[in-house]
């Protein structure tokens, strides 16, 4: 299926000179949502997955979906001081600042086996804390998988060591 009639760019949104992709439109259509989901699961097929990790905050959309089609559990990232318990946190660089990611200090165990999911891959950064704080608790992660890739970002080359999938490049 062709998604990228789903998708629409909002100009300079958050900053004057980013086109923001909005996966709004995909979303609130049911056909579009539901061949979404089954793309993204279709990335995994015949692979064990024991979490899902999702990234703030568009990442929580399709990674609990996931979790439930694989039989896994489902993981929060969340930006700093949003989580309740202990935390590990790692630093990124996004496309227009910089942050911190958090996961809880018992998320994941030595060995698990994990897909990471976020709506966008862009400069790449927050995915690659995101495999960071997965290697921190002892997880391996098996695959990260995206809506949408800003290829001239080249956010790629900062998870270069893990499978990625994508259903949408620009």
């Amino acid at each position: 299926m062709d998604f990228a009639p789903y998708i629409r760019d909002i100009e300079d949104f958050p900053r004057p000179g980013v086109v923001f992709k909005d996966i709004t439109p995909l979303l609130k259509n049911p056909f579009a949502f539901q061949k979404a989901g089954e793309a993204l699961l279709g990335f995994t097929s015949n692979m064990k997955i024991d979490k899902v990790v999702g990234v703030d905050s568009r990442g929580f959309i399709f990674a609990p979906m996931l979790a439930e089609k694989l039989g896994a559990g489902f993981v929060t990232v969340r930006k700093s001081g949003k989580l309740p318990y202990k935390t590990i946190s790692e630093p990124y660089d996004l496309e227009y600042g910089t942050g911190t990611l958090e996961i809880h200090s018992d998320a994941i165990e030595a060995g698990e086996r994990v897909l990471v999911h976020d709506d966008v891959l862009a400069t790449g950064g927050t995915a690659r804390a995101v495999c960071k704080l997965v290697e921190k608790l002892g997880g391996e992660v098996v695959q990260c998988n995206f809506l949408i890739e800003l290829t001239f970002l080249n956010g790629a080359e900062k998870i270069k060591e893990y499978q990625k999938e994508v259903l949408l490049q620009y």
